[in-house]
């Protein structure tokens, strides 16, 4: 009997993920048409410079999901699913802490980590948890109510998780159980046709819609599945000339000159869907929601934790110019501040230690019989070593908190005269029972593997750095 490998899974579940949300959400369909258009427009133009951040291939195929769940458990479930794939948790995101608007909700994402799984596919979920115990949003009885609910209902299957445990544990299926395990989690993520109780809907939408969409309904669902666009502005663009409507900006980084860092993001707003609504007196009426929208992302080099904190600065320093020039666009004074204190050029940020790369010998590298350097910064001058910079795989909080508002029917409630509840990657570890990865730890090993190989190669007793 022939067997399927987590990769296999993994993309085989991207796939048909894709499928279904494409019929739920005709839109998603026109945002893919439209990225794989721009995507092949700016192959044309910039040939194999097009793929220094991934192979076609992989950019046409790669998507990431958002999910939201409510409670430790469902989130542990979620994670044997996804387990099942290959996927690990992998950063901590604290929306609560990155929103002017109520955004109760913690984050982590499950994606693959090693960079030849991350090749294959590179499929990644975002997936948030909802916050009952931080009293800034919840009182004691709106709680209690609440996570009664939560636990009353079931996400997942226990024949889907059995089959996940299995997957995880083998890392693979049988032709057979992988079909099955395959349509039980599509099924477990397809919007529910069951009605929504529209009083218990409407109180937790008064806190926030987010908190309504994850707590207010019995199942959960796919909340837009993004794929990846080479040229985010020109995608913009074309999908405002069909007619849909966007948000009004693009997330994280400004378009400029230089190399493109980390991701910028962008969507379509989330459209009225038609939902069955239950009502006090136990008849059934229509009525809409607005919770799905189609996002869409550009991803960048990975920075380090000194570029990073580099960015963080530079996104201070806009928001102050932005206050005091209220009449300037805002992209404007982000890409003149980038363009004057961000490096210009992916040798400055492999030479400041910004930004993540992964090394090799280069084929032209000098044949004369001279020695080399013994540093990197002399071995990348003097062209004996090439530089491939690392995409980055992770996400921003401010940028998801951006997307998540600018979706919102309203900026709901809270109560910042209260102290918030803590919680942090170590908390959000004990939650899913099982490490959350930190994504610079997960680039920083990969840079390092690489050095290492060259100086073996080179015959070179000390570490590069």
């Amino acid at each position: 009997m022939s067997t399927i490998s987590q990769w296999q899974l993994r993309a085989a579940f991207a796939e048909r993920l894709s499928h279904m949300y494409g019929q739920e959400v005709p839109a998603y369909t026109t945002l893919v048409d439209v990225s794989r258009e721009v995507n092949e427009d700016v192959l044309r133009a910039r040939g194999a410079d097009a793929q220094r951040l991934g192979s076609i291939g992989r950019v046409t195929a790669e998507r990431h999901g958002a999910i939201r769940v409510g409670t430790p458990r469902e989130l542990q479930q979620v994670a044997r699913v996804f387990a099942a794939l290959g996927m690990h948790p992998v950063g901590f995101y604290d929306l609560r802490e990155a929103a002017a608007s109520a955004v109760p909700v913690v984050s982590t994402a499950f994606r693959p980590v090693d960079g030849a799984e991350l090749a294959r596919n590179p499929f990644r979920v975002f997936t948030s948890m909802l916050t009952p115990a931080d009293p800034r949003f919840f009182d004691t009885d709106l709680r209690t109510r609440l996570e009664a609910f939560l636990a009353g209902r079931e996400l997942f299957p226990p024949e889907l998780l059995a089959l996940a445990d299995r997957a995880a544990a083998e890392q693979e299926l049988p032709g057979e159980q992988a079909e099955r395990f395959l349509q039980l989690a599509v099924q477990a993520f397809e919007l529910s046709p069951e009605p929504v109780d529209k009083a218990w809907y409407g109180t937790l939408e008064r806190i926030s819609a987010v908190a309504a969409d994850i707590g207010g309904v019995r199942s959960t669902h796919i909340n837009h599945l993004t794929p990846r666009v080479l040229d985010i502005d020109e995608l913009y663009r074309r999908m405002t000339e069909r007619g849909i409507e966007m948000i009004d900006t693009i997330q994280g980084p400004p378009a400029w000159k230089g190399p493109d860092v980390l991701l910028r993001q962008t969507s379509f707003r989330a459209l009225a869907e038609p939902r069955a609504m239950r009502t006090p007196d136990g008849g059934v009426v229509s009525g809409s929601l607005r919770v799905r929208f189609g996002e869409v992302e550009a991803r960048g080099i990975a920075l380090t934790r000194e570029g990073r904190a580099l960015y963080d600065e530079l996104l201070g320093l806009v928001d102050e110019q932005a206050a005091q020039k209220p009449s300037e666009a805002r992209s404007d004074i982000a890409r003149a501040v980038w363009e004057r204190h961000m490096p210009g050029s992916e040798q400055e940020l492999a030479a400041e230690g910004l930004a993540y790369f992964t090394y090799r010998l280069d084929p032209d590298r000098p044949r004369d019989g001279s020695r080399p350097p013994a540093d990197l910064e002399g071995l990348l001058r003097e062209g004996w070593v090439h530089a491939q910079p690392l995409v980055y795989e992770d996400f921003l909080p401010r940028s998801a908190a951006g997307i998540f508002q600018s979706n919102l029917g309203g900026e709901g409630t809270r109560d910042n005269d209260r102290q918030g509840t803590a919680y942090d990657a170590a908390w959000l570890s004990g939650a899913i029972g099982r490490d959350v990865l930190d994504p610079f730890d997960l680039y920083e090993r990969q840079q390092n593997r690489s050095l290492a190989r060259v100086a073996r190669e080179l015959g070179l007793t000390e570490t590069l750095r």
